[in-house]
Order: C-alpha cells, then sequence, then structure tokens
C-alpha cells in the first residue's frame, strides 16, 4: 500500500486562514460594540469620554474619524480577504495590506505610549478597547511575520500607502478648524497650537517610514511555508 509523501507546509495554509478569521472576528466584535455603545450615547473607547449632547450622526463622524478605527477597517478588510482568498494579489491589494499593517502597528504604538494612560475605561468599553489597541496591532504584526504574504512590498506600493495617512492628517486638521474636534490630544491645534500639533504629527510620520523601511527589509524573508519548503528540499534552497 502506498502512501502520500507528507508535504510540512500544509500546516500553513489552515493555520495561517485559522489565525486571520479570529483577528477579523476580533475586530468585528470589537466594531459592534463600540456602535452600540455609539448609538446608546456610551463610552468612546478611543478617548474615554462619553458625548451623548451630540447628535448620532456626528458621533458616527467621529468614530470613523479616528486613525484607530480606519487601521482597524483595514485590517479586517485584509485579513477576510486572505480568509477568502488566500493568494490575493494585485497592485491596489499590496497598498491596501501595507497600509493595514503600518497603519495598526502605528495604532498599538502610539496608544501604549502616549494614550493609554490618558484613557480610562470600564465594561464594554474596556472589551472594544482590547481589541482594537492591543489585540488587533500585535496579532496582525505576528500573522504577517509568520504567515506573510510576502513578497509584496516595493518601492511603488510603499509610496501609494502614505496617501492615506497623508488625506487622514489632511482631513483631521481641516475637520479641526471647522469643529474645534480632534481625534487625539497630541494633535489638539485648538489646545496646543498648530506648531505643536504639526510637530507630533511629523514624529509620527517618521516612525511610519521607519515601519515603512523595515517591513521592506523583512517582506524578503521567507513566511511559516517557505521554511518548511527549504527544510523538505535543502538542495534547492542552496541552488537559488
Amino acid at each position: 500500500m502506498s502512501t502520500r509523501p507528507v508535504d510540512r507546509t500544509e500546516w500553513a495554509g489552515p493555520a495561517a486562514r485559522a489565525c486571520r478569521f479570529t483577528i477579523a472576528a476580533i475586530i468585528t466584535a470589537a466594531l459592534v460594540t463600540q456602535l452600540v455603545l455609539l448609538f446608546g450615547g456610551g463610552t468612546d473607547a478611543n478617548s474615554g469620554r462619553a458625548d451623548p449632547d451630540a447628535s448620532v450622526a456626528t458621533r458616527l463622524v467621529r468614530l470613523f474619524s479616528y486613525f484607530t478605527i480606519e487601521s482597524n477597517l483595514f485590517v479586517l478588510v485584509i485579513m477576510t480577504s486572505l480568509v477568502l482568498r488566500p493568494r490575493r494579489d494585485g497592485r491596489l491589494w499590496r497598498v491596501v495590506h501595507l497600509d493595514s499593517l503600518l497603519g495598526i502597528v502605528i495604532t498599538g504604538l502610539v496608544f501604549a505610549l502616549v494614550l493609554a494612560d490618558e484613557v480610562h475605561l470600564s465594561g464594554a468599553a474596556w472589551w472594544a478597547n482590547l481589541g482594537f489597541h492591543y489585540i488587533a496591532p500585535w496579532a496582525t504584526l505576528a500573522v504577517w511575520l509568520i504567515f506573510g504574504p510576502r513578497p509584496r512590498i516595493d518601492r511603488a506600493t510603499v509610496a501609494l500607502a502614505f496617501v492615506w495617512p497623508v488625506a487622514w492628517i489632511g482631513y483631521t486638521f481641516a475637520h479641526g478648524a471647522v469643529t474645534d474636534w480632534y481625534p487625539y490630544p497630541f494633535l489638539d491645534a485648538a489646545q496646543k497650537g498648530y506648531a505643536t500639533a504639526l510637530t507630533n504629527t511629523l514624529v509620527v510620520v517618521v516612525v511610519a517610514l521607519a515601519l515603512a523601511a523595515a517591513f521592506a527589509v523583512l517582506d524578503r524573508l521567507p513566511t511559516a511555508a517557505g521554511l518548511s519548503r527549504r527544510a523538505e528540499n535543502p538542495d534547492a534552497a542552496g541552488r537559488r
């Protein structure tokens, strides 16, 4: 009786899909929780404040003006697309994928280093915050480091990926100038002045550029499946 040779790369597909599905489910749960709180006039997981006097429309606009929420939505789109089509590719998809990676890691870093001490939450808002700011950033990074997909990052992708952050910065300051509302205290030009707010923004942009460079280097490394293939066929890897 003959048996099929064991391919140690087969584990990577189901494992990657399960991890991506889990991240998408966590983000969806956090987003649904935040929307329920929003419609009920409850606490915002991004700021730790409630604004029941604002209209629902205003609260919705503010919610989706947070870099955190937009980054999580990018990750949700990418994770869902990779669950449905693991080999998905294309120029626009690569740009959105890099935006999701850059955005969510910046979200995790900025919240942990700058905002966490200013945001005090409990109950459902605490759980939403856990998904948005703690689980999604580092789980997304870990899944990309292990499973990829790679390589996907080139110079054109990096350049196009910065269209969204630059557009978000422009929108944030324009929206703030009109409404006097800013999503994050360190960007609040009304309180800190434009010089300080723009300087703080520039610092985040520099961090984003450094991350993009780091991701471009890491993008050349093999994924878990690639390492398994090399272990299965070291001669072929040596001839590469």
